[in-house]
């Protein structure tokens, strides 16, 4: 179980939810949040990662608000201050690479749907990550203006649903492209069959079990590799 925190954001403050690994140290990971908000499963993301040995923080990005309805939900992520979200990503990272008991090169990023996108974007935004991992980023690049050079000696990884097109899909084209273009490097995984979300074991009408331990192996593999 992890606990609320609350870290310094550009001149603000943001709130998140913190676990640490039983070992007691670990490298740092943020979890970046599907458009429901801080909710449950994000929560129980971040203490998966914990168990998994990483110092995990989930920023909330959208203060305190969460919901379980689509509408509602869109209406958050298409109402999200795309700076302030940038400086709590940021300031999240800040806050991990300041801990005695965070390890490790830099920090990494995981992120889901909306999430997903941010979490690439955020190797853009900050230099202590330098890793990156999005599932099924949905976000348009445009919304955020990715200053994509920044991501030379940096790695990604991106898992894609058959949903949302696969691996073809022009976002995720113009994001591999533009990593590899930067000197970073991009490894971009295709799970056949799946719906977007698969990952949220809490939406059994997407959840795929099978797509979600490989993607999850994959991820807790570069993240060790790439923060040690």
């Amino acid at each position: 179980m992890g606990e609320k925190v609350t870290f310094a954001s550009n001149g603000s403050t943001c709130e998140g939810y913190l676990a640490t690994p039983q070992t007691g140290s670990g490298p740092g990971v943020v979890v970046i949040q599907e458009w429901w908000g801080l909710v449950p499963h994000i929560e129980d993301v971040v203490d998966r990662f914990a168990a998994a040995g990483f110092v995990t923080l989930a920023p909330d990005l959208f203060h305190g608000v969460q919901t379980s309805e689509p509408d509602e939900a869109g209406k958050l992520m298409m109402g999200m201050a795309m700076d302030t979200a940038a400086k709590d990503i940021a300031g999240a990272a800040a806050y991990l690479a300041g801990r005695d008991d965070t390890t490790g090169p830099g920090v990494g990023t995981v992120g889901f749907c909306m999430g997903g996108s941010l979490a690439l974007w955020s190797a853009t935004l900050s230099d202590q990550v330098v890793a990156a991992v999005g599932f099924y980023p949905a976000v348009p690049w445009e919304r955020m203006s990715p200053t994509w050079s920044n991501y030379a000696g940096k790695a990604a990884l991106i898992h894609c649903s058959e949903a949302d097109g696969t691996s073809a899909a022009e976002g995720i084209q113009q994001a591999v492209q533009a990593i590899e273009g930067a000197g970073g490097s991009v490894e971009v995984h295709d799970y056949p069959g799946t719906d977007h979300a698969f990952f949220n074991d809490q939406r059994p009408e997407v959840y795929a079990e099978d797509a979600s331990r490989a993607a999850w192996d994959r991820t807790i593999s570069m993240l060790r590799s790439r923060l040690g």
